[in-house]
């Protein structure tokens, strides 16, 4: 047997999680971009080893993709330093076991975790996608014959450069507009 559980969060509760990372980006200038992947990852691998429940282990999955995309030396070379700052911010929140619910309470402890996950894949939504193309593109070009006349690393700059800019223009809309699903986080 299941239970769907359902609930919004009013204006007020977005407050609370903004107040919630901008803690998390002061947080960001005490520690290395290398600590808060490494223990990112480390807590990402607790929770798929630990019996938290299945809605959880679904909105943290995304933060293995935040940690491969700041570790991709191809992808970073047009990441700007307030993407990059904004990617280390969401995850220095999840790297911190002893936030608004400590980590280590069973069933419980990482549910703010995939609330606030819920909340940074909505505002980093294209972003994420942005890099999720890269990847594909990246590995299509591996299989495929290639142009003769361009190199590996001139199709993907191309290509990188194409998703960057998609990816700025669909975010500066989605703000300017207030549509989609960005909520301004940071």
């Amino acid at each position: 047997m299941s239970l769907r559980v359902t609930f919004e969060l009013e204006e007020q509760d977005l407050r609370f999680f903004r107040t919630q990372m901008k803690k998390a980006r002061e947080a960001v200038q005490k520690i290395s971009e290398e600590e808060v992947m490494r223990e990112a990852q480390r807590l990402l691998s607790e929770v798929r080893a630990a019996r938290a429940p299945a809605f959880v282990k679904q909105r943290l999955g995304p933060i293995q993709k935040l940690i491969d995309m700041l570790q991709d030396p191809e992808w970073a070379q047009e990441f700007d330093e307030k993407e990059r700052e904004e990617v280390i911010t969401a995850l220095t929140y999840f790297a911190n076991p002893d936030d608004l619910i400590p980590d280590s309470i069973p069933v419980l402890g990482f549910i703010d975790d995939a609330i606030m996950m819920e909340l940074v894949i909505k505002e980093l939504q294209h972003v994420i996608q942005a890099y999720s193309d890269f990847e594909r593109y990246r590995k299509e070009e591996r299989a495929r014959n290639r142009n003769p006349n361009i190199t590996r690393e001139q199709y993907l700059a191309v290509k990188r450069k194409q998703l960057y800019r998609r990816m700025r223009n669909r975010r500066r809309g989605a703000r300017r507009t207030g549509s989609g699903r960005a909520i301004r986080l940071f």
